[in-house]
Order: C-alpha cells, then sequence, then structure tokens
C-alpha cells in the first residue's frame, strides 16, 4: 500500500526579520481535506507561518513542500504560478480592483492564468457566485457591496481557478456574527467537499468549526488539538471544550 504525500509540509521552518526570528525551527504535516485554524495571541506567528508555508514569504531556514514539490527551489516566476493555479487565499479585508465590477474581478485570476476561454471563464465565475449567493451583484461595483458580500466574493475569486487549498488570514474577523457565521457554513461546505483549508484566526467560534487547531507562541506550535469534523450540531460545545483546552496553560504535546 501506498502512503500519500503530505498536501502541505515544514521542516525546520525558519523566519527572521532584521535579527528578530518569528518563526523557530516550525515542523508541520497538513494532510489533504485536512480544515485547520491557527490560533494564537498577536505577533506569535500565525500570519507569517501563513505566508511563508503558503511560499508568499521567503523563509530563513528550513525547507517547505507543497504536494512533494520543494517550495524553497522555487524562483519568484514559479512560486507565483504555482499560487495562482493551485492555492486560493481569502483575507480579513478584501482586495478588489474599484474600476472592475465584482464579476470581473473574480474571473481576474483565472484570466491571468490564462486556463480557459473568458466566456468559460464567466460562466464559472457565475456558478461560484451563484453558490456563495451573490450572483446578483454580478455587474455591480465593488462600492455598491456590503462587507459581507465582498468576502463572498473574494472567496469566488480564490476559488476560481479551482485551487488545491484555500488560506485564509482573518476572514471573518472584519464581519459581524451573522456574515461571519454565513462565510463559515460556505467554508464548511468547500472541505465538505474535499478542499483543504487552513485559516488565522482569534475566533475560537471559527475554530470550533475546524478539524483541528494549532495554537502558537513566540513563533512556535505549542499545542495541536485535533477535534473531528464539525457535523453542524452542539457547536456551543465545541467552543466551550476548545476555550478551556486553550486555557489550560497545557497545550504542548496535547492532541485530541
Amino acid at each position: 500500500m501506498t502512503t500519500q504525500i503530505p498536501l502541505l509540509q515544514a521542516t525546520g521552518l525558519t523566519k527572521s526579520f532584521d535579527r528578530h526570528t518569528v518563526l523557530h525551527g516550525i515542523d508541520l504535516q497538513v494532510d489533504h481535506g485536512e480544515f485547520l485554524s491557527v490560533m494564537g495571541p498577536s505577533g506569535s506567528g500565525k500570519s507569517t507561518l501563513l505566508y511563508t508555508i503558503s511560499g508568499m514569504d521567503t523563509i530563513s531556514a528550513g525547507t517547505v513542500s507543497f504536494e512533494g514539490q520543494d517550495l524553497t527551489g522555487m524562483n519568484q516566476k514559479q512560486l507565483a504560478r504555482l499560487r495562482l493555479t493551485s492555492m486560493g487565499f481569502i483575507f480579513q479585508h478584501v482586495h478588489l480592483l474599484k474600476n472592475l465590477c465584482l464579476l470581473d474581478n473574480v474571473v481576474l485570476p483565472a484570466y491571468l492564468a490564462g486556463l480557459a476561454p473568458r466566456d468559460e471563464l464567466n460562466e464559472r465565475a457565475l456558478q461560484l457566485m451563484e453558490r456563495t449567493g451573490v450572483a446578483e451583484l454580478a455587474d455591480r461595483d465593488v462600492s455598491e457591496a456590503s462587507g459581507g458580500q465582498l468576502q463572498r466574493i473574494g472567496i469566488c475569486r480564490a476559488l476560481i481557478n479551482a485551487p488545491t487549498i484555500l488560506f485564509g488570514d482573518e476572514p471573518t474577523g472584519a464581519l459581524d456574527s451573522t456574515a461571519a457565521t454565513e462565510i463559515m457554513d460556505i467554508l464548511a461546505e468547500l472541505n465538505a467537499d474535499g478542499m483543504t483549508l487552513m485559516l488565522v484566526t482569534h475566533d475560537p467560534r471559527v475554530a470550533a468549526r475546524t478539524d483541528r487547531v494549532l495554537y502558537m507562541v513566540d513563533g512556535q506550535i505549542v499545542g495541536d488539538r485535533r477535534q473531528g469534523r464539525h457535523d453542524g450540531t452542539d457547536l456551543d460545545q465545541r467552543q466551550t471544550e476548545l476555550s478551556q483546552w486553550l486555557a489550560t496553560g497545557e497545550r504542548v504535546g496535547l492532541a485530541r
């Protein structure tokens, strides 16, 4: 029986800025289909981990591989192509082009990738917008949509090239609780369909909906909680258990 190659693997991942080390020799494996959240206090290195493990930022030492490909051996053009075609990114604040309508903003990464004719790209974009409940906004400007709607547009744009993994840096951080729940519903549905997701979050309610929670302190992973897939029930109980785990001070080596 063959063993499946991890989707993402970091070994000794270290990142320093001006003699200040932000990540300290992190070892991490992310398997296909995982729904992973990364928590920790501000300055713990959560976002830096996300950016370095995805190839958005360079590392100072160690290795990172994606589906067996060594990212540290790629040049910037190769990394940009890999991110464009195999990775999706959503952020706390959606960065859309104001001179394009919302449909064109969704299509843009696929147009740049040149993977299909424009008509096919438009059709795929509209299907994604329909799935996320914003199809009626296709011809509207960026200024004509709410924060929650723009975040859905951002998700559509991240999915337009059918990525293998979706990264999110506080994707619900700027939303009210209702919009945040709606976004998490969409992300959970994507994961149920087989997509791998890795999110940075401060929100225990967001992390409670993921399969696995990493906790970082001072550039190191000090806890790894495997809590199983959320089946749509007892979210309050999952959040309570997660909050208790976060508060125990016994995170090191703890996995459930």
